[in-house]
């Protein structure tokens, strides 16, 4: 028996949410239909709002091109990024020193290892900083080098080599997208680079995504999701996601 239009919509919307993209003639084979059938389907879920048409197939639709404002980003997903920076406090282990990268995900970290004396903080990120400065009560390092007014933070050359100067027991990591043809993203050149080197610097990586990230590619490739050590979510995450992490060999936890 053929497939209905419904029934190709959910395994293309599917594929759509895990890659980040799809191909007409793959989804062709896969439900086993002809590529104007396929195309067809495209157009019609592209009128629905649902993916944006590429030659040879669609991309997921994306609601920002562009990365929003640090203020703005804090505001977004936020019980979701505080569920997450609580389970990501709970890892860090008595006397660990750790690597924060400028991310509104981390930024939620501090908040619940205020008390922390025996735990050191290193970071390139002013807001991060700025809160440490506030309310941290254990040893901050500040990762300087030029400051970029529109990330808010140390970014460049001198950032590099100065990371190069340490080894650290982790790195909380953010991203702008998560998709399996392209891995772990984010929307800045620089900002991609500094998180690559904080992979480098630490024994162990941990990547922090709201599930809003899943499924989207963005402009700068940060790495590849197996090149991670554990990566936290929220509820909302898609549970075929988890599987697909765990089968990737990436422990994947759900903040409640």
């Amino acid at each position: 028996m053929s497939l209905t239009f419904e029934d190709r919509r959910v395994t293309i919307l599917g594929e759509l949410e895990m890659e980040g993209k799809v191909q007409a003639h793959r989804l062709a084979q896969l439900l086993n239909v002809s590529t104007e059938t396929i195309r067809r389907d495209l157009d019609r879920l592209e009128k629905e709002g649902k993916l944006r048409k590429v030659y040879g197939g669609a991309v997921k639709l994306r609601m920002e091109l562009v990365e929003p404002p640090f203020l703005k980003r804090a505001q977004m997903m936020r019980e979701e990024k505080a569920a997450i920076g609580k389970l990501a406090a709970s890892l860090v282990r008595e006397g660990e020193t750790i690597l924060l990268d400028n991310g509104t995900s981390t930024l939620e970290i501090l908040v619940h290892l205020k008390d922390r004396t025996d735990v050191t903080v290193m970071t390139h990120s002013l807001p991060i900083l700025n809160q440490a400065m506030e309310m941290f009560k254990g040893k901050i390092f500040f990762i300087g080098g030029e400051m970029n007014t529109t990330y808010q933070a140390a970014t460049g050359p001198l950032t590099d080599q100065l990371l190069d100067q340490f080894k650290v027991n982790k790195a909380f990591i953010s991203c702008g997208g998560i998709s399996l043809a392209d891995g772990i993203t984010d929307y800045h050149l620089t900002e991609a680079a500094i998180s690559r080197k904080m992979m480098q610097r630490a024994e162990e990586t941990i990547l922090l995504a709201d599930h809003s990230k899943f499924g989207l590619s963005t402009f700068a490739r940060v790495a590849r999701l197996e090149e991670v050590s554990m990566l936290l979510t929220d509820s909302g995450c898609p549970k075929e996601w988890i599987e697909t992490l765990h089968s990737l060999g990436v422990e994947a936890l759900v903040a409640e």
